[in-house]
């Protein structure tokens, strides 16, 4: 846009992009009127709001130092909006005010096109049309919405903005890097990802079919969503028996991906070394569980998961300081096995954690492990993860009480992917 100014009168520049972005905001309501048959309450529409664009700008132009003419122009047109307001609430009972703030920022676009930034003022049109257009989604949303789902908002609010900064940053143990806010740091970015994953699976993939669940399931917990799936999976027919086991497979590949994540936010030099090989066991996963996917589809009108996934709220205090508490254990437990049991200690442990939730002790890992080389932090957060695998292969053939087919599919997906993931960690030692 500073380019166009180059070659263009500034003026004539500002005018423009004023009279087009009071145009579109004005077609959009015109869209509101034809939608709703009758329409009496509004205003006015595209060249209404036009026109108080160009009427903003030449009452800026006119004072663009101390805006008394831009202001008493607004004070007009506030009455008007009033008056207006007060004929439509008198006469028709209608309440909203929707589109008499959108006309005040419609007037208030001269000068922000005139001094601010072109990132700005663009953002500030999109977010109007945006809003305006998805009137009807927020109604739908808030129709679809729990009776507690603020109550999950406000509590993810209050454990990151409210209880995190609060927290001291020393160290509760001489010699051990383990503070409090270092504990529920960690917390916050377990539960912001589980709260986003619950968003995906409530509002977005609500009627999504037994391999989305799988996908969504994997980013919140890959445990949890195996272990739900192989529960459903016992009254699965035949065709549907490979779905839930590529879907199971789908939730291990993107608990790479969630890893990938959680080690980039809190150590950039593992991240470094062991990306490349996280990647690579996510794809394995992927693709094995394309294959039963793609070979063994199931029968059409499948529905999937949609109405009995697991929509249960992941920012529970309880979930919350479970997670702090296995936190400590696992910071505590690394540091006294690298001690007195040293990196071979601490290689048993790695294969030992992945009997449990196994983020704790990755995270601890990442963060709290100061003075240990990055490739063992590595290779032990691998370890890890292959142990965890093996045991959500367990959970899968136990929870789907498997038989027959059903089990020939767990041990053929889950052991496709753990010799895969075992010969990439061997390269990784390797190399």
């Amino acid at each position: 846009m500073e380019k166009i100014y180059e070659y263009l009168p500034h003026e004539l520049v500002t005018f423009l992009l004023v009279t087009v972005f009071s145009l579109l905001i004005g077609l959009s309501q015109r869209r509101i009127s034809l939608k709703r048959e009758g329409e009496t309450t509004l205003f006015g529409t595209d060249r209404t709001f036009t026109f108080i664009g160009i009427l903003g700008y030449l009452l800026y132009l006119l004072d663009p130092a101390e805006y008394r003419l831009f202001m008493g122009g607004g004070l007009v047109l506030g009455a008007l909006l009033c008056l207006n307001y007060y004929v439509k609430q008198v006469k028709y009972h209608v309440f909203g005010i929707t589109t008499i703030v959108i006309a005040l920022i419609t007037y208030c676009l001269a000068p922000i096109v005139a001094t601010q930034p072109s990132w700005f003022y663009v953002m500030v049109v999109v977010v109007v049309l945006l809003l305006t257009e998805l009137k009807h989604t927020f109604t739908e949303l808030a129709q679809r919405m729990k009776n507690d789902e603020m109550i999950t908002l406000a509590k993810f609010l209050a454990i990151s903005g409210i209880i995190l900064p609060m927290l001291p940053d020393k160290n509760l143990i001489p010699g051990i890097g383990l503070t409090p806010y270092s504990v529920w740091l960690a917390t916050v970015v377990v539960s912001g990802i589980s709260y986003l994953s619950y968003l995906l699976r409530r509002y977005v993939f609500r009627e999504s079919g037994i391999l989305v669940s799988g996908i969504v399931g994997g980013l919140y917990s890959s445990t949890a969503t195996i272990s739900v799936l192989a529960r459903k999976s016992r009254t699965a027919s035949p065709q549907e028996m490979p779905e839930y086991v590529a879907a199971m497979l789908m939730a291990v590949s993107m608990m790479f991906l969630r890893f990938l994540i959680l080690i980039g936010i809190f150590s950039r030099d593992v991240l470094a070394v062991v990306y490349p090989y996280l990647l690579v066991m996510a794809a394995v996963s992927a693709v094995v569980a394309w294959r039963l996917h793609r070979r063994f589809r199931p029968l059409a009108g499948d529905t999937g998961m949609s109405g009995g996934d697991d929509t249960s709220n992941p920012l529970e205090f309880k979930v919350a300081l479970i997670f702090a508490v296995l936190f400590i254990v696992f910071t505590l437990l690394t540091h006294y096995t690298l001690l007195y049991a040293g990196t071979g200690g601490l290689n048993v442990l790695s294969f030992v954690s992945g009997l449990s939730d196994i983020t704790p002790f990755i995270l601890n890992l990442v963060h709290g492990t100061g003075g240990v080389d990055v490739t063992l932090v590595a290779a032990c957060a691998l370890q890890a993860i292959v142990s965890n695998i093996a045991v959500n292969m367990c959970y899968a053939l136990f929870f789907a009480k498997a038989r027959g087919a059903l089990r020939r599919f767990i041990l053929w997906g889950f052991l496709c992917v753990i010799a895969a993931n075992a010969c990439i960690l061997l390269l990784f030692y390797l190399f």
